[in-house]
């Protein structure tokens, strides 16, 4: 059975290089070391590559819905607990810091819509996912998470900046690795490497 790997944010060139995009973004960068073609598949509303990890096929997926609709491009992919275990979901995290990543697996969606879309629809949290830092931080490092539901829009909605377009490619570098050895050596691996 194939891996799935899905890269959450909203579809459209509005939306291109925002911070809510991140999941995309990174998804995007990992086809592209692979050499990933693209194809729209109407049926799953999703953006879909197949590619292979050494010589496992693994399916790369950006839905072509709104974030709080990810999970009908997911659904009918992941059709039982088995399946969602060999899926990755990559997204924008506003309780990590710019920069920083972490794996998680079997965790809550933590109030991002796209995560509690995907939850809902193929009823399990028994998934991996890569959490990518969005939140602004102070010279020290402290992170500035927005307060209040206007603020937290304009930070996820807000374009990123050249110079951190340039460190989400270095970023990038990382959360290949991890999403290779995910698929090649497994979820502990990935973990006790990457985090």
């Amino acid at each position: 059975m194939a891996y799935i790997i899905v890269g959450l944010g909203n579809p459209g060139d509005e939306y291109k290089e925002t911070r809510h995009n991140t999941g995309r973004m990174l998804v995007e960068l990992f086809g592209k070391s692979l050499d990933a073609e693209w194809k729209l598949d109407k049926k799953l509303n999703a953006t879909v590559a197949k590619v292979k990890v050494g010589k496992t096929p693994v399916t790369l997926v950006l839905p072509e819905t709104f974030m709080n609709n990810s999970g009908k491009s997911v659904k009918p992919l992941v059709t039982s607990v088995k399946s969602a275990e060999k899926m990755m979901v990559i997204y924008d995290d506003l309780d990590l810091p710019f920069g920083v990543s972490k794996i998680s697996f079997n965790k809550s969606s933590g109030g991002h819509r796209g995560l509690e879309s995907i939850i809902k629809s193929i009823k399990t949290e028994k998934f991996a996912r890569v959490r990518v830092g969005i939140s602004p931080t102070t010279p020290s490092g402290k992170i500035k998470k927005p307060k209040g539901e206007d603020a937290v829009t304009k930070v996820i909605l807000g374009k990123f900046k050249d110079e951190e377009i340039k460190e989400l490619k270095k970023l990038s570098k990382g959360v290949n690795e991890a999403l290779e050895v995910f698929v090649s050596d497994g979820l502990e691996k990935a973990m006790t490497g990457f985090n």
